[in-house]
């Protein structure tokens, strides 16, 4: 099993006739990926090495069945793209721009309260079941079939983690990047509890970084309900305060987002914190251990 998406999962890209949206559908697709349709409006009857364009996702989803969107194009109508896909009815949209504005967000997590529609994102790298399916920009090669589920904030520590994870031998369930702007669809909390309903996922990596509450309220969640081992890191321990780093959410503003803080808190929840980048394996490995023991 895994979470989210699997081999029987069918994407429509939005964007597809774009270059990045083109490129990483026939990534997508080369990993093992169903990708089914695409859309463009006033494309609509054309096709991508064999994948039909359609001029609206209800459409793709009436003809070809998919229950997934990807999502490629650029920020200033990122937000209607996301609520064409709530309005069609996918189970879950995957959003990859990075730049939407925070008030176009506000209006989209407004409407997400009352869709049947799971959000992934913006500005996240997506996410992958290894030997699966892969839905967004991860290097698919990299990741390898195993049980250990990782949720991050963060795109390229991501992929830090999943190799680290690999080379010891440790597979993945299922590995999502849920964002780093300071509104995203879904949270850390909502993909931990996901992971602790899965069977097939015996313990989590999480990636946190600077700014925000996310990985405080992530640990005080873990404290309370987590079954499986956690370990985690977080990025950003020297960064100045006030100074953005990477993400429009990795601000530290006073004392609020410090990484002393989340450690801290995530420490206080038993989770298994590696002192640095180049441990990250190392700590899911001990998470493990002490796991077992208990």
């Amino acid at each position: 099993m895994a979470i989210l998406v699997d081999n029987n999962s069918r994407i429509v890209v939005q964007g597809l006739t774009g270059s990045a949206g083109r490129r990483h559908a026939l990534l997508c697709r080369e990993y093992g990926s169903q990708v089914v349709a695409g859309v463009t409006p006033g494309k609509g009857g054309t096709q991508v090495e064999g994948i039909p364009v359609f001029d609206s996702v209800e459409q793709a989803v009436r003809q070809t069945g998919a229950d997934v969107g990807l999502i490629f194009v650029p920020p200033p109508v990122a937000a209607d793209a996301i609520l064409e896909a709530c309005a069609a009815q996918l189970d879950l949209a995957v959003c990859i721009t990075e730049g939407i504005p925070v008030r176009d967000m506000v209006l989209v997590n407004r409407m997400l309260r009352e869709s049947r529609t799971r959000l992934i994102g913006p500005n996240c790298p997506g996410l992958i079941t290894p030997g699966a399916c892969k839905v967004g920009i991860m290097p698919g090669e990299i990741h390898r079939p195993g049980a250990i589920g990782v949720v991050s904030r963060s795109g390229t520590l991501t992929y830090e983690a999943v190799q680290q994870l690999s080379d010891a031998g440790l597979g993945q369930s299922t590995c999502v990047g849920i964002g780093g702007d300071p509104i995203i669809g879904t949270s850390f909390i909502d993909i931990l509890q996901l992971f602790n309903e899965d069977p097939a996922t015996e313990g989590v990596f999480l990636i946190g970084e600077i700014g925000g509450s996310a990985e405080e309220e992530a640990a005080a969640w873990i404290g309370r309900h987590m079954r499986k081992p956690v370990a985690a890191f977080i990025a950003g321990r020297t960064a100045p305060p006030g100074k953005r780093m990477g993400h429009a959410g990795a601000v530290i503003s006073g004392a609020s987002g410090r990484a002393v803080d989340k450690i801290t808190a995530l420490q206080a929840a038993g989770v298994e914190v590696a002192t640095g980048p180049a441990r990250l394996a190392e700590a899911m490995q001990q998470a493990l251990r002490r796991g077992a023991g208990s």
